[in-house]
């Protein structure tokens, strides 16, 4: 049995409107269109928000690899220039982080590439993010990553200060 992708919605006691079942209720139409797709119904598709939501899904992942690498970024300048404060913490969270890239990157080679195009990008933000957390002048910090993209992902590496 499948859910009709329109429902009915009453936005007052009176007056009732038909609305597309994607605005109504986001996981029954998630289950809908799967099962439509199953089914073979791509009469019965709702192709515009199908379509939306596919997109929606490659930016969260290049948003993923953007935050993860961000993280990185900052964590290796922080563990670079305060040599005296480096903890258990700051090296789980390094390698909690490129674990997660790498797993991106297995599922979606794809993203390899988007990560090497956003990777100054990156390290421009974590820069910022590492002056602004460490007290540190953002003078002190390169303007240009210290670090190379293979030293970024690689699970042994860990910059000397």
């Amino acid at each position: 049995m499948t859910t009709p992708l329109f429902a009915q919605s009453s936005s007052t006691q009176n007056q009732s409107s038909v609305l597309p079942l994607y605005e109504q209720d986001y996981v029954s139409w998630l289950e809908t269109t799967a099962h439509l797709l199953r089914e073979g119904k791509l009469n019965e598709l709702d192709l515009a928000h199908l379509a939306e939501e596919l997109e929606d899904m490659g930016k969260r992942e290049k948003r993923s690899v953007e935050s993860n690498l961000e993280v990185i970024l900052m964590h290796l300048l922080k563990y670079q220039y305060q040599p005296e404060l480096r903890s258990n913490s700051w090296r789980f969270t390094i390698l909690e982080h490129r674990d997660r890239l790498e797993k991106l990157f297995r599922d979606s080679p794809s993203l390899k590439p988007f990560f090497e195009s956003v990777f100054e990008a990156c390290y421009t933000r974590a820069r910022k993010k590492a002056a602004v957390e460490t007290g540190l002048s953002l003078e002190l910090f390169p303007s240009s990553s210290p670090f190379t993209l293979d030293e970024t992902l690689n699970p042994d590496f860990l910059p000397e200060s």
